[in-house]
């Protein structure tokens, strides 16, 4: 009786590491299947001058995507100035204070705002800024960003805050430390890798959108001096080449895609990788 159950058991974990394998070959399949059509399709394109040029006028080939990379930076930029700041302290609150009922509604509109498609995002942001304003804007641009990160790094601080053990919370208070420093100081720290993880998915979310952008930074095929005035964005330069009727631009288009994909991956096993070795010499 032993062994045919003992043949059994191999046989069922065996059956089980083969489904667990394949599917996990199917999460990541679509990444690289991407991956590899981006470079197919984009890679000829990555130059020198892609990084260094603006784009040239209409009709002619060459050029590049100098402004909308950096116009990228400028409107990340301004939405971390406005996303995280608010988000990680209302994940603070939502884990260290509140009333049970107060939390759960902002859990509840938290959760909501996280479905809301971009594009509305976008419009509300167009009544309340842009035609205010009597103009697109960089600094509208980056303000539908920043808001759409809001709710997305607020509940993944919540999260990773109630992941730190009680007990660190009742020693220091139990020492006299204030709560607050306690939350600062312990809490905080100890959740840190977490925080910081959450505010890249929501910069490497709002990274790659559209629409939003469309009503308020608009786009521009030159340098952009002054935040109140329209910015080029990679988004909106590979939506604008991509519609285009010429080849050349078409070729730019997959380029632009492959180098913002590329972007977040870079950020997000930088930062991966400098949080660890931090965390490994604390420990």
């Amino acid at each position: 009786m032993t062994a045919p159950n003992h043949s059994w058991r191999k046989f069922k974990n065996a059956l089980m590491q083969a489904v667990t394998l394949m599917c996990a070959i199917l999460v990541v399949a679509p990444l690289v299947l991407v991956f590899y059509h981006l470079l197919k399709e984009g890679f000829s394109s990555v130059n020198w001058a892609f990084f260094t040029q603006l784009p040239k006028p209409v009709g002619e080939s060459g050029g590049g995507m100098a402004n909308a990379i950096v116009g990228t930076f400028i409107l990340l930029g301004q939405a971390a100035v406005l996303g995280v700041p608010i988000g990680v302290l209302g994940g603070v609150f939502l884990s260290e204070y509140g009333s049970s009922r107060l939390n759960w509604w902002i859990r509840f509109t938290a959760d909501v705002l996280n479905g809301v498609p971009s594009i509305t995002w976008g419009m509300v942001v167009y009544a309340l800024v842009v035609v205010p304003m009597k103009g697109f804007s960089a600094l509208a641009g980056g303000i539908v960003l920043g808001l759409m990160m809001i709710p997305l790094v607020m509940r993944t601080t919540e999260e990773v805050l109630q992941l730190v053990p009680n007990g660190y919370r009742e020693a220091a208070l139990a020492l006299g430390i204030a709560k607050w420093r306690t939350i600062v100081q312990i809490v905080m720290r100890t959740a840190l890798k977490g925080i910081v993880t959450g505010v890249l998915l929501a910069l490497a979310r709002v990274a790659g959108e559209t629409a939003p952008l469309l009503f308020t930074a608009l786009g521009n095929r030159f340098w952009t001096h002054k935040l109140t005035d329209p910015i080029a964005a990679m988004p909106l330069q590979i939506f604008e080449y991509a519609k285009s009727p010429y080849n050349d631009w078409h070729r730019q288009a997959w380029a632009g895609a492959l180098v913002l994909l590329l972007l977040v991956l870079f950020v997000n096993a930088g930062v991966r990788v400098l949080t660890r070795d931090r965390f490994q010499k604390q420990s």
